[in-house]
């Protein structure tokens, strides 16, 4: 079964974990306890309606404050697709939690207040999207039923979002708008009754028919090796086979490929998945890779077709998203990790940073704090293989390492 990742981003109090048990409860993935602990909380509370916000905010803090903190992983399935959704949380000193969300996702919701439209929030999040380069962008305009499902309320909003999206830098992202009234239930998973004028599909509609090969970002073939596997039975007393997940592209057997670093060349003598040989190993599979020659090839090497190199260099620029509370200062020494290789890097400078809301960059910057996005100069003590970002999302990116602490610090973004 096909499983997609999305990321929910939204303001404080658009409903975003309202959204999410919505969608839970009308899919029937409520376990009868979850259901049970839902009405008796929300009878004890006042409500004369089901809180579903419960069924997502798990921490204690969320529950008296009624926002959302940390991010939440919430899984549930329907008879085509398996669903992982990242509940990230929408105030600006969580930034970085967003990033996180939004890292691993194929797509992303963005939700919208009816009432009070596109703010300084909604700029944030759609900024975070296109920086992550998310191509399948669902706006859910949400509590439509406060707005009296106003079709020029619904028009408005799409509007100065439609204005918002000539800011960005990532053309081939697919924007749908969707009116919704998660508590109600309006457009999540059943179609409106109350919103004739609306003539698009439900948001689970929407999700159900996304393409998975689609929303992925289109590549050159990367084959980062995770393990190098070498039976020694007497079955298969001399195989040698090289174990990973396939980026970008694909791989067939018969391509001339170079192993990097060292620059060998060598041709793909087969491709397997587990007992069963295939002869083309597609963009996201898991395949063990066998080479015709005996090549040294070890866990952190990198297999690309012949004419398919990527950079190959110790200095780069990225765009750093910083986590960590200690401060990342020009000069400081840290430890990126690039796939599975790690090395020492040092901050050469801060180019400047970016103000996520659309507002401008701030030039002559020295260090950079907590949820922090900038634009950073770097120099490695022995070179990587990577892509720009932009062109490669996985062989494109990196994190940072606080070698003191063993922290992960930071989140970086090749340009």
């Amino acid at each position: 079964m096909e499983v997609l990742k999305i990321a929910t981003a939204g303001s404080v109090d658009d409903g975003k974990s309202t959204l999410i048990g919505r969608l839970l409860y009308d899919t029937k993935s409520l376990t009868d306890d979850k259901l049970e602990a839902i009405e008796r909380t929300s009878k004890q509370k006042g409500y004369d309606y089901l809180d579903f916000s419960l069924a997502t905010d798990g921490l204690v803090a969320e529950r008296e404050q009624g926002i959302t903190i940390d991010v939440a992983h919430i899984y549930f399935s329907t008879a085509t697709k398996s669903y992982i959704i990242a509940d990230t949380p929408g105030h600006v000193e969580y930034t970085r939690n967003m990033v996180t969300g939004a890292s691993t996702s194929q797509a992303a919701i963005i939700l919208i207040d009816a009432r009070k439209g596109v703010i300084e929030q909604t700029n944030r999040h759609f900024f975070i999207n296109n920086l992550l380069r998310i191509k399948d962008v669902i706006v859910a305009i949400n509590k439509m039923d406060l707005v009296n499902f106003s079709e020029d309320a619904y028009n408005d909003i799409k509007a100065d979002f439609e204005e918002l999206m000539g800011k960005r830098d990532y053309q081939d992202q697919k924007i749908t708008f969707i009116p919704v009234s998660a508590l109600k239930g309006d457009n999540v998973v059943n179609r409106s009754q109350n919103m004739d004028w609306y003539t698009g599909q439900t948001l689970l509609e929407h999700l159900e028919e996304l393409d998975l090969q689609d929303i992925y970002n289109v590549g050159t073939p990367r084959f980062p090796v995770q393990y190098v596997i070498r039976p020694k039975t007497e079955e298969f007393h001399d195989f040698r086979g090289f174990a990973g997940k396939v980026y970008g592209g694909e791989l067939s057997v018969g391509d001339e490929v170079v192993v990097l670093p060292s620059m060998t060349r060598s041709k793909i003598k087969a491709i397997y998945f587990y007992d069963t040989e295939y002869q083309t190993a597609p963009r996201r599979s898991s395949v063990t890779i066998t080479l015709e020659d005996e090549v040294n090839v070890s866990r952190g090497d990198m297999l690309v077709k012949v004419g398919d190199l990527p950079i190959i260099d110790k200095q780069l620029t990225a765009t750093i998203s910083w986590m960590d509370s200690n401060q990342l200062t020009v000069g400081g020494k840290y430890v990126l990790q690039h796939g599975v290789n790690k090395t020492l890097a040092k901050v050469d400078a801060i180019d400047h940073k970016i103000h996520p809301d659309y507002s401008g960059i701030e030039e002559n910057v020295s260090s950079l704090n907590m949820n922090d996005i900038a634009k950073v100069r770097l120099r490695l003590n022995k070179p990587i293989f990577y892509d720009r970002f932009k062109e490669h999302r996985t062989n494109g990116s990196f994190i940072i390492i606080d070698s003191r602490t063993n922290h992960t610090a930071g989140v970086g973004f090749i340009e």
